[in-house]
């Protein structure tokens, strides 16, 4: 029998038990405050059981089976046409722990996190109300005494499309925690998530048709790599449509065929995949009880609520409409453990202190095959932000040799936009095979504001994928206004002289 804990207090409450929420609670238990974490699903979150990490997990497997097929020595010992479908999900099933929390949440206990598995509501200043499971007419108040955190992510989005709801099409959860590849699947979204999944759907022996609303892939990203991107997803066998909707879908036989209409013309799949954007989990969390709208939680740098006196309700990752990255969760995780542990040692911060600085530097990697890897903005970005802007490109292995040791075929390039006024770092794009391995580093110019004329001088060992880096580089050089000047001088040297000769 649950027992009723009305008026229970805790220093802080945390509703959403994702990376980003439970980043927060162990660094603020580790600090010795008493806090409650509220999750109504798996703690854990998205990412752990229905996103990032099963999906790379299923990319992996088709990353090394196609590189093993693209070198020399190890082609002719592999046999088969792909992956082994059952050894990858008996890997997948393990990373994600067989849909099970109990190992995560006994961690947290004894870490000194209350954990309550249930639904948290807002319902006044600094209180969250619990519901349980349905049924349970038993519910916990718990009340905050420094801040409440909202950590509670996002959804998938199912579009009003005529019968696709009750067509049963698959989501990231479904293709994630898959038992079966479907013969035949339709993806539906050009972003990252719909690329990946066109990725792994092929390399597990899907033949995939993907349905794009614009007119390319991946949107926000530097047009170079979404034409590398289509152009290996068709090589794979991938049909690719743009400027696509859905118009209407029909499952007559529960788990039989599906008929997609789209664009004047229909074709019947397996599945349906939907990979068409993400919905706030705010809807029904009490906000209006503290005088907030729906919809994303606006926060200042310090990931405060904007527009609630106090400053005691916080919010983070997905919650935000910062970023809808995982990685960038936990960073507000952490982060806002540190900004509520210095607020209520009465500290009070100025703009810049503890402050979030996900601005300008979010970095993130498209894991198909080339991978895309990108830090910060790309040209059109920085232009369209008033930025003076310059630009390095290079093409791989055209522009680093060695690089083609690594496998046959090998297709690579990369781009640097470089803020011509203080010659730092705005933006990078990697594409090319572990290609991710880059973005990194280029967080890193892009944070500290390192000039690339200095960047330069972090000479890459000899031979490796790092060295990526060195044509793009090769021309910066802290003279370069002056070794301009001087081949200028040279030249009107070099005219004068022959001015003098020939009057002699």
């Amino acid at each position: 029998m649950r027992v009723d804990v009305t008026g229970k207090e805790f220093d802080v409450v945390v509703v959403g038990g994702g990376v980003g929420g439970v980043a927060a609670v162990r660094k603020l238990a580790s600090a010795g405050f008493s806090v409650a974490l509220v999750e109504d699903r798996l703690v854990g979150g998205e990412c752990h059981y229905f996103a990032c990490n099963p999906s790379k997990t299923l990319i992996r497997p088709i990353e090394v089976f196609n590189l093993a097929k693209a070198v020399p020595g190890v082609r002719e010992a592999s046999s088969g046409e792909r992956p082994d479908v059952a050894a990858v999900f008996a890997k997948r099933d393990a990373i994600v722990e067989h849909l099970s929390d109990e190992d995560r949440t006994a961690s947290l206990r004894q870490a000194g996190v209350a954990v309550f598995h249930g639904f948290g509501r807002l319902s006044g200043e600094r209180r969250v109300r619990v519901a349980y499971a349905p049924g349970d007419t038993t519910e916990a108040v718990l009340t905050a005494r420094h801040a409440v955190v909202v950590a509670t992510g996002t959804r998938p989005n199912v579009p009003a499309i005529p019968g696709l709801a009750q067509a049963r099409p698959w989501t990231n959860r479904d293709l994630t925690t898959m038992t079966h590849v479907p013969p035949r699947a339709l993806v539906v979204g050009g972003g990252p998530v719909g690329v990946e999944f066109a990725t792994i759907l092929s390399g597990l022996g899907s033949a995939v048709t993907l349905l794009v609303r614009g007119n390319a892939l991946l949107p926000n990203f530097e047009p170079e790599a979404r034409e590398l991107v289509a152009r290996s997803l068709r090589s794979k066998g991938v049909t690719i449509h743009f400027e696509t909707e859905l118009s209407a879908v029909a499952r007559p036989v529960p788990g039989g065929p599906v008929t997609a209409t789209f664009h004047r013309q229909a074709i019947e799949v397996d599945e349906i995949v939907l990979a068409a954007g993400r919905r706030t989990n705010t809807d029904n969390i009490g906000l209006e009880t503290v005088g907030l709208p729906g919809g994303i939680v606006s926060v200042n740098d310090h990931l405060q609520s904007v527009g609630l006196t106090g400053g005691w309700l916080y919010a983070l990752g997905d919650t935000t409409g910062r970023a809808r990255l995982s990685h960038i969760s936990t960073y507000h995780g952490r982060l806002v453990a540190e900004i509520i542990a210095a607020r209520a040692a009465g500290r009070e911060l100025c703009d810049n202190e503890l402050a979030a600085r996900d601005a300008g530097s979010l970095a993130q990697v498209i894991f198909t095959e080339p991978q895309v890897a990108r830090a910060g903005r790309t040209e059109s970005q920085a232009r369209a932000e008033g930025f003076a802007v310059r630009t390095r490109t290079a093409r791989y292995p055209d522009a680093v040799s060695h690089l083609a040791l690594y496998r046959d075929g090998f297709d690579g390039w990369a781009k640097l936009v470089i803020n011509a006024e203080t010659n730092t770092l705005l933006g990078a794009t990697f594409v090319g095979p572990e290609f991710s391995e880059l973005v990194q580093a280029a967080t890193l110019a892009i944070v500290a504001k390192i000039p690339v004329s200095l960047l330069r001088h972090a000479v890459a060992p000899q031979p490796t994928v790092n060295q990526v880096w060195d044509p793009l580089l090769a021309e910066e050089s802290e003279l370069a206004p002056l070794m301009k000047n001087g081949a200028q001088n040279v030249q009107e040297n070099a005219q004068a002289n022959r001015v003098v000769y020939q009057s002699r």
